[in-house]
């Protein structure tokens, strides 16, 4: 009888030790953030929204938050200020997307 509440308390405790471990270095709401940037650039050129000078500063934006994230999990742990860093970069790169795709500078449409 007794061994049934031990064995329960040992999955538990590894389980939660499991997942500290991981929520330490993984960062999910960042990796789940790097890809939607990527296509919005990509709809913009597309779309001739963004010009090539546009699209060459944005690109460099996202290469410095990907830096800027290996950085933080360089030492095996991503601190909450490392990841607000993060999340503020990301905020700024999604505003600076909109704003180049909406300020009417347009590529000529060739033809």
């Amino acid at each position: 009888m007794k061994a049934i509440p031990v064995l329960l308390s040992a999955v538990l405790l590894a389980a939660v030790g499991a997942s500290f471990a991981q929520g330490v270095t993984a960062t999910p709401r960042i990796d789940q953030r790097e890809q939607r940037p990527e296509q919005r650039i990509q709809q913009g050129v597309g779309s001739g929204a963004l010009t090539p000078r546009e699209t060459v500063r944005l690109e460099k934006e996202q290469a410095h938050i990907d830096k800027a994230e290996t950085r933080a999990k360089a030492d095996g742990d991503v601190r909450p200020g490392e990841r607000k860093r993060l999340t503020k970069l990301q905020n700024r790169a999604s505003r600076d997307i909109r704003h180049q795709k909406h300020d009417r500078q347009a590529v000529p449409p060739k033809g």
